[in-house]
């Protein structure tokens, strides 16, 4: 098989309200790294310190990176065509499913895309006994070594060596494992479709807008401490997701307070 491990640094948290900065990733075959991707990326917006103190990617440094557009289609070909794997995988998915959909590539051809491994799930299943499955605990546990955590080309290698020794771990519990093995493994179904905004159709479309104006939407929710009245609230993010929770919108209510309004609780 043909694996490569990706990885992205963002501006923030939640896709729509926050970019992409960095993507990298590593691929290997047949026992040897093959080659890297890795590009700095210019937001829109200019980070925040909270979010520099995390993976030490200044203003200054993107400045005069190129802006998604021009990097999401070469990113977009290394990728494709590869079993993938990252460290929760289902965040990295979110970020670039958007990018993918506004360069009008595709994300429902299973050939060019199967579904995606995530080394934090295989690895909580395999290696339950750790104290966490924090990418940098991983490392440390399995002895991978890491040149420098949150930047996205190191992450990639770590993720990378950390999954080809979980496989190596469950292999030598089997005689054989095919790939669709341990996708079943995995159990959650990390299809790229899954994470697809224009799926959404014209609401996600709506909340795009406010989020890029600031301005407010008034909802008709089904929880929270007043169900069925409207209320106003300030969008901050889209989250699409495969677990049992479902998708759920990002969004500072009256008060400034972040919360997550679920999209199958939404009546208006």
């Amino acid at each position: 098989m043909t694996l490569v491990a990706f990885d992205l640094e963002t501006t923030g948290k939640y896709p729509l309200g926050a970019e992409i900065c960095e993507l990298a990733a590593v691929k290997w075959q047949a026992g040897k790294r093959m080659g890297t991707f890795q590009s700095l990326v210019r937001p829109r917006q200019k980070m925040s310190d909270e979010v520099i103190a995390i993976h030490h990617i200044s203003n200054e440094m993107v400045l005069k990176a190129p802006p998604i557009e021009e990097v999401i289609g070469d990113f977009y070909q290394f990728l494709k065509g590869a079993y993938l794997v990252a460290h929760h995988a289902p965040f990295d998915m979110g970020f670039l499913a958007v990018e993918f959909e506004k360069a009008g590539l595709n994300l429902h051809d299973k050939t060019l895309f199967p579904p995606v491994f995530c080394s934090s799930l295989l690895t909580r299943k395999t290696f339950p006994e750790f104290p966490n499955h924090k990418l940098q605990t991983l490392t440390q546990k399995l002895n991978v070594s890491v040149q420098q955590a949150h930047r996205a080309l190191d992450d990639s290698q770590a993720c990378l060596e950390v999954t080809l020794k979980t496989f190596k771990v469950l292999g030598e519990k089997k005689d054989k494992q095919m790939v669709e093995e341990l996708l079943a493994f995995q159990k959650e179904n990390l299809v790229w479709e899954r994470f697809s905004i224009k799926s959404l159709g014209s609401w996600a479309e709506n909340v795009k807008k406010v989020i890029a104006s600031g301005e407010a939407m008034e909802l008709v929710y089904q929880g929270g401490s007043r169900p069925g009245q409207a209320r106003k609230v300030w969008p901050v993010g889209l989250v699409r997701t495969p677990l049992k929770q479902g998708d759920f919108l990002v969004a500072k209510d009256e008060k400034g307070v972040i919360k997550r309004y679920f999209l199958s609780k939404i009546q208006k």
